[in-house]
């Protein structure tokens, strides 16, 4: 019988190496989730779609339960930056058996692919859902070439 028996100074069974390496990264796994909390989360606050058409770029955020008075939204070249601060809805009466929704302050920037007109920048908010419009810039936006012949 194979099992137990080296192959080539390897042992088909009980690989007790893999167990310790298993048990390493749970430990590693464990230590980043103390010193990064929103490692194991959802990812980056908040979510963005961007899209654009021929003359505007947008940018669409989900930002439920927050207000425009509580974000600080800046534009600066082909740069766009949302930050603002989330805050908990605790219950001193309660007892959480589950607390995944994160509180705090958030700063998130993205870059454009061309820059924008930063002057006639639109924000609006409407269902928890965040949409701000950035017209292109004169430069940047195609121009159609006509052909003489």
């Amino acid at each position: 019988m194979l099992m137990g028996r080296p192959f080539f100074g390897w042992p088909l069974a009980g690989w007790r190496e893999f167990d310790e390496l298993d048990r390493l990264r749970r430990r590693l796994d464990a230590l980043s989730e103390t010193i990064w909390p929103a490692a194991g989360a959802a990812g980056v606050y908040p979510l963005f779609n961007i899209t654009e058409d021929a003359d505007n770029y947008y940018v669409r955020a989900e930002l439920p339960g927050m207000t425009g008075s509580d974000l600080d939204i800046k534009v600066t070249g082909r740069a766009l930056s949302i930050s603002g601060q989330r805050k908990a809805e605790t219950d001193p009466e309660a007892s959480y058996h589950r607390r995944e929704r994160r509180s705090g302050t958030f700063d998130r920037t993205i870059t454009l692919p061309a820059e924008v007109d930063a002057d006639k920048v639109d924000a609006r908010m409407k269902n928890g859902i965040l949409t701000v419009t950035l017209p292109k810039a004169a430069h940047a936006k195609p121009r159609q070439i006509k052909v003489k012949s």
